[in-house]
């Protein structure tokens, strides 16, 4: 299944961090010469075309995840994100799909 259609009709929340999160992989890219800025640019245009919602997550509750798991904050706030809204977590990251399945949140891993 291609990664767009994933996403179909799907209604999507991430933590506001993610925007940010995006923007510094972009910016690794660019860096490391694997890509252009017009590449960059043109990619974070398609990027902000997506329609997401983003709110804030509870930091002490994001805090606790990282800890317990040996997560990094921002990968917490991904499980936080979609452990409080009770939505599947999307993902590349197999280790974060482990720790979100392990917490019985619903993981969509994509490939």
């Amino acid at each position: 299944m291609a990664h767009v259609q994933l996403t179909q009709d799907a209604a999507l929340t991430a933590p506001s961090s993610v925007h940010w999160e995006v923007g510094n992989a972009f910016s690794a890219m660019i860096r490391r010469r694997r890509l252009t800025f017009d590449l960059a640019a043109r990619a974070s245009e398609i990027y902000q075309s997506i329609p997401i919602r983003f709110i804030d997550v509870d930091l002490t509750a994001s805090l606790a995840i990282a800890s317990e798991h040996g997560l990094y904050a921002y990968d917490a706030y991904l499980i936080e994100c979609a452990r409080a809204r009770k939505s599947p977590l999307l993902t590349l990251d197999r280790s974060l799909a482990r720790v979100a399945a392990g917490m019985m949140i619903d993981v969509v891993e994509v490939s």
